[in-house]
């Protein structure tokens, strides 16, 4: 990918005194005439790179941009290397990590230190999400619509948006783009799509805003929870909404207070504790968790263990 590349050969010229076309084009496995289109590209970017022909000839940056090499402190360019490497683990590959490596050959000590930080992005559904991800960077890239089914507590529907940003929040994944259904910006989970494609109906760009990912703006809460919890649910407590959402009663449970979002979603995050949570308040919401009990029991009851309904 040629962003790559003009990243490493920037990093290498900032490294390095001078280097020739040849020794480039060999490092990334490209021909001479690309690494000069290559450094061409770099020079429209500001970068004032000299070349120079001969015995002693080379490619380097102009020596009054020298106070620019110490941009990046080792500690800097460690964690920009563990963000690069972190994209491997989406895509499932080693191109980053190929990169990094030809980065590192013959370089000053700091592409290759000591590396305190690994970063994983991938999650559960790696195998599906993987493909998703490479779908929809490209569409970006194109300015090409997508279309796809979508799940949600509101049920199936057919989406067709402009995509913008790919997004990782809340330990998944996300699109953000303008849907033609809501006629607004949306943010869509990947995990909950299915049937992705990329239309042939180019768009042209909005001047789309940042998404605003305040945890207030996309869940503004609106049911106060109050409920109690026994003492060995701390943990999860804790995982979940932090130290400050409960405080201990004397008989060492655990009277947990915060605003929550969905009902439904409440109600299947307490029935996950089983017996060792009892919601309080609000009362609507403890009638409803008391009938989804009832009707639990009740399918149970009617359901042997093969699964067939029983005979009354």
């Amino acid at each position: 990918m040629k962003i790559d590349r003009l990243i490493g050969i920037l990093s290498i010229l900032l490294q390095k005194e001078s280097v020739t076309a040849p020794e480039l084009a060999e490092q990334f496995e490209v021909s001479r005439r690309t690494i000069s289109r290559d450094i061409d590209s770099l020079c429209r970017a500001g970068i004032p790179i000299v070349t120079k022909q001969g015995i002693n000839g080379g490619i380097s940056i102009m020596e009054n941009y020298r106070v620019d090499r110490a941009l990046l402190t080792s500690a800097e360019m460690r964690d920009i290397l563990a963000g690069l490497r972190s994209l491997d683990s989406i895509h499932g590959t080693n191109h980053y990590k190929r990169l990094m490596d030809k980065l590192s050959a013959g370089a000053s000590d700091f592409m290759t230190g000591n590396q305190s930080i690994l970063i994983n992005l991938s999650s559960w559904y790696k195998v599906s999400l993987a493909p998703k991800i490479e779908q929809i960077r490209n569409a970006i890239d194109c300015c090409l619509e997508i279309e796809f089914k979508y799940y949600s507590s509101g049920g199936e529907s057919r989406r067709r948006i402009e995509p913008y940003y790919l997004i990782f929040q809340w330990s998944s994944w996300y699109v953000w783009g303008w849907c033609g259904q809501r006629r607004d910006y949306r943010l869509f989970k990947l995990n909950r799509m299915e049937e992705l494609q990329v239309t042939e109906n180019t768009f042209e760009k909005r001047s789309v805003p940042v998404p605003d990912l305040r945890n207030e703006r996309i869940f503004p809460g609106g049911i106060r929870v109050k409920a109690l919890f026994a003492p060995e649910c701390k943990w999860r407590l804790v995982e979940e909404f932090g130290t400050d959402c409960f405080t201990v009663q004397q008989d060492g449970r655990l009277l947990f207070k915060a605003d929550y979002t969905d009902a439904e979603n409440l109600i299947t995050w307490l029935l996950s504790f089983r017996d060792k949570a009892v919601l309080l308040e609000p009362q609507e919401l403890r009638t409803q968790l008391c009938e989804a009990l009832e009707k639990t029991l009740k399918a149970y009851e009617l359901t042997d263990a093969g699964g067939d309904t029983k005979s009354i």
